[in-house]
């Protein structure tokens, strides 16, 4: 067979089940080999957004998503994508078509040495540089993307290696366990947390990955330790739990920042740096950290390790819960902070001011949704309420990218958590600046009829740019921009769009959207005045 059927038949045999992407001159080879394959290819509009969609699937599945690209421009776009998924911990394998062999020496059309654009931003890549290698490089690449602490891996394929012919056959799957902490460790955690008299749990993406929810869930009833969650640890421990302090990550104050200046130790499980600097909530470095992860700690003054328990984080979590002291423990500032936090989400339910308060929006959307249904948050503005005031339920129903944090991957991200997960109701939240980078994809949802409703925030602005602009300099500098009528850009994509023009129409068109089961578009104006409202308001909390 040709080498690009092996490869094809390598993916097959890892379970690859879609390849995102946009088909070019130097990887034809491989799209005729997908022609018999039942591996379905995916034509996305760009290639930012097949790594988005990609890195969706990957994170929803636990399976590596592919991405594939052409050499030259296409690599690059891709690039961005395969960034996020890496810095956000997503499994992914991005296939890239390259020049041949026989003009990599010189400057030629469209080559790059993409290893070498690629490596700052993946686990690890390879070229394929000869035929009888390419069992190892795809097994490799799947193996290295799926395990911990998973991310980015890399495939190049020149055109002329990707037409030889080669015998080989895939290569066995092997699993890959992940050992847990000895015991002597666990004892000392254990010890940590008795000497604690205001212990706090900082639940991180970590423990998601590691399908350890319902042991953390238990170890938290158990031992009453209050927990805040990382912008991507939402979900961990539900909301409505008594103990559950909801969402960290906003700089500057906030009401969970009480939590934190009272705690003594800070327990972080599962966390990742990328998902919340520790300067925004443990500024001075003064609280010890015991860190349970399946790495060591990356080093940060103000995160200062106590103790390291690296390993398997669910076994972890059990062997820590067997040896930890039980006892009460004063939790009323725990309901004083939650009163303060749910008050603040009540209090906009019955707002009806035009345009709608980011608050209201919120509120209404986390009415329509159940608790298994997806949000994913694009960047901007919005991004940092629904981190605030969307509270979830259960792990992986709020998706926010907190590594890159690259503006775009609501609208592509849909794409890939609906087809990841095709029973649940899946809406991508986003502003009118980050919709306008990906919005052709509305084309893909369509052709693909996948039902994913699209909640735009319309500002006419990059509106987080300007929050940061008025706390800093008090005035707005090049943030503007205009907008096209979005209702009947949706609806020459073929989707169904309606716009809000009262406060009392959004709930209702909300549930419009879900119960049509089509790709839906709704244009809803945002108040983001309420920006430095925040701003002014948080700085008068009083711990």
């Amino acid at each position: 067979m040709k080498v690009a059927e092996l490869i094809v038949k390598c993916l097959e045999n890892e379970g690859v089940e879609y390849i995102f992407g946009v088909p070019g001159e130097e990887n034809i080879d491989l799209m005729d080999a997908l022609l018999g394959s039942k591996i379905e290819f995916i034509v996305t509009r760009h290639e930012t957004s097949a790594a988005f969609m990609a890195g969706t699937y990957g994170k929803l599945t636990g399976k590596p998503g592919v991405c594939l690209a052409t050499l030259g421009p296409g690599a690059t776009n891709l690039l961005t994508g395969v960034a996020n998924a890496n810095m956000d911990h997503c499994p992914l394998i991005a296939i890239t078509g390259q020049a041949g062999m026989n003009r990599q020496h010189k400057i030629s059309h469209q080559y790059y040495d993409l290893v070498d654009i690629y490596e700052p931003v993946t686990k690890w890549n390879a070229q394929v540089k000869t035929a009888e290698i390419v069992p190892e490089v795809v097994r490799k690449a799947y193996q290295v993307a799926g395990q911990e602490k998973p991310g980015a891996t890399h495939i190049d394929l020149p055109e002329d290696i990707a037409g030889m012919e080669v015998d080989a056959e895939p290569l066995l799957i092997t699993g890959h366990a992940i050992p847990q902490s000895d015991e002597k460790v666990i004892q000392e955690a254990a010890a940590l947390l008795n000497q604690a008299d205001y212990p706090l749990i900082l639940a991180g993406d970590g423990i998601t990955r590691a399908q350890a929810t319902d042991l953390f869930r238990k170890f938290v009833k158990d031992t009453q330790i209050p927990v805040v969650h990382s912008f991507m640890g939402k979900g961990s421990l539900s909301w409505k739990e008594n103990i559950s302090l909801m969402t960290a990550g906003i700089s500057g104050k906030d009401h969970i920042t009480c939590g934190f200046e009272r705690s003594d130790l800070i327990i972080c499980i599962g966390f990742d740096m990328a998902e919340t600097p520790p300067r925004n909530w443990n500024p001075d470095g003064s609280t010890k950290i015991l860190h349970i992860d399946t790495e060591e700690a990356e080093i940060d003054s103000c995160y200062p390790v106590a103790l390291n328990v690296v390993g398997n984080i669910k076994e972890n979590i059990e062997e820590l819960s067997k040896v930890v002291t039980y006892k009460e423990r004063d939790l009323d500032w725990v309901s004083t902070i939650r009163t303060q936090i749910l008050d603040e989400f009540e209090h906009y339910k019955q707002d009806d001011s035009f345009p709608i308060k980011p608050q209201k929006i919120i509120t209404d959307l986390r009415d329509v949704l159940g608790d298994q249904d997806i949000a994913i948050s694009d960047v901007g503005a919005h991004k940092m309420w629904m981190a605030r005031m969307y509270h979830t339920a259960e792990p992986n129903t709020c998706l926010i990218s907190n590594g890159l944090a690259s503006m775009g991957v609501a609208v592509p991200g849909a794409i890939g958590a609906k087809m990841a997960l095709p029973d649940r109701n899946v809406v991508a939240v986003c502003g009118d600046g980050a919709f306008q980078m990906t919005g052709a994809e509305l084309e893909t949802a369509v052709r693909l009829n996948l039902p994913i409703v699209i909640l735009l925030w319309r500002d006419d602005g990059y509106g987080l740019i300007e929050w940061h602009q008025m706390k800093k300099f008090e005035r707005a500098s090049h943030i503007s921009f205009g907008n096209p009528d979005f209702v009947q850009l949706a609806k020459s994509y073929g989707f169904e769009a309606m716009s809000i023009e009262e406060t009392k129409e959004l709930k209702p068109a909300l549930e419009k959207a879900i119960a049509m089961n089509k790709p839906v578009l709704i244009d809803c104006p945002v108040d983001y005045s309420e920006n430095m409202k925040l701003t002014e308001k948080l700085k008068n909390i009083n711990c």
